[in-house]
């Protein structure tokens, strides 16, 4: 009998400590090394590659006219005029402030709206299959009603973005609402949760992944509308963003200048991810065990 009680308590013992272990590995700091290895160096060795098949083209001449390819070395130098110019940071702040801003209006709309459609069986019936029709509407199609019904002015700008990332925001936030499990919202009633209540402390948290994915698609969306609208509705009184940068090198015939605005547009979209939302879906994981912190 002792010895029985000695290896039950030496197997609980290996227990607690294999899970001491664990919870301490699971909450050390990756070395820089590792991270640097698997996480920087992977992107910084595409983005070498790209650059070099991208000289040899030019190199090997398989295209030899720069009005069709520029060199690296002719978009690095218009990179450092507009740098030196102070013009660079300029394209760039004009349109991420448009951007984020028409996200953050889009947001405070597409979340209430999205809440409601899922919550309300007659409201969803009758605007739901409206809101998938606009998400699958390219936004540039807004671009022209939008100049006709505002003019040439920021809020045109903001209509666009707003018409092209609130139905994706909605219908992101009713699918994540749609797998809520039931157990769920029967428990939220039970303690006393409904209405607003429950919406904010059992809805919103169990719905996150799918609300975090329209939020991703929406801003995606709001980043393609403000580019669009740019591009087509330039004009001075706006200030030159990314989109007007594009179509001003399209105008000047200028490779050189639209692979600039190219390579700004896919940097601001890839920081944006990298800063903003890929740290929520990191987050959100994370707070749901499928996600070792490292």
């Amino acid at each position: 009998m002792a010895s029985t009680d000695t290896k039950e308590s030496t197997g609980l013992g290996g227990l607690e400590a294999g899970l001491d272990a664990l919870e301490s590995t699971a909450s050390s700091r990756t070395p820089f090394l590792v991270t640097f290895r698997t996480k920087i160096l992977p992107p910084i060795v595409a983005v070498v590659l790209v650059v070099l098949v991208w000289q040899a083209l030019i190199t090997f001449k398989v295209v030899d006219d720069p009005t069709k390819l520029p060199s690296p070395s002719d978009v690095g130098t218009e990179f450092k005029n507009a740098w030196l110019e102070g013009r660079l940071l300029d394209y760039i702040w004009t349109s991420v402030s448009r951007g984020l801003l028409g996200f953050l209006f889009a947001l405070a709309i597409g979340t209430p709206l999205g809440l409601l459609v899922a919550r309300v069986r007659f409201v969803r019936a009758a605007i739901g299959p409206i809101l998938s029709g606009l998400q699958s509407l390219p936004s540039v199609a807004w671009v022209p009603p939008a100049v006709i019904w505002l003019g040439l002015n920021n809020s045109m700008m903001y209509a666009v973005i707003l018409l092209g990332a609130v139905p994706s925001i909605a219908n992101g936030l009713v699918s994540g609402i749609d797998q809520v499990p039931p157990l769920f919202l029967r428990a939220g009633r039970t303690m006393g949760a409904t209405g607003l209540k429950g919406a904010w402390h059992i809805v919103m948290p169990a719905a996150l992944p799918g609300y975090l994915a329209g939020l991703k698609q929406g801003w995606a969306f709001s980043w393609r509308s403000l580019m669009a609208a740019e591009i087509i509705a330039s004009s001075p009184d706006l200030g030159i963003g990314l989109g007007a940068l594009l179509e001003n090198g399209r105008n000047a015939s200028s490779m050189a200048m639209v692979f600039e605005a190219i390579i700004l547009i896919l940097f601001v979209g890839i920081a944006i991810d990298l800063l903003i939302f890929s740290p929520l879906e990191r987050w959100v994981l994370r707070s749901r065990g499928l996600l070792v912190k490292n």
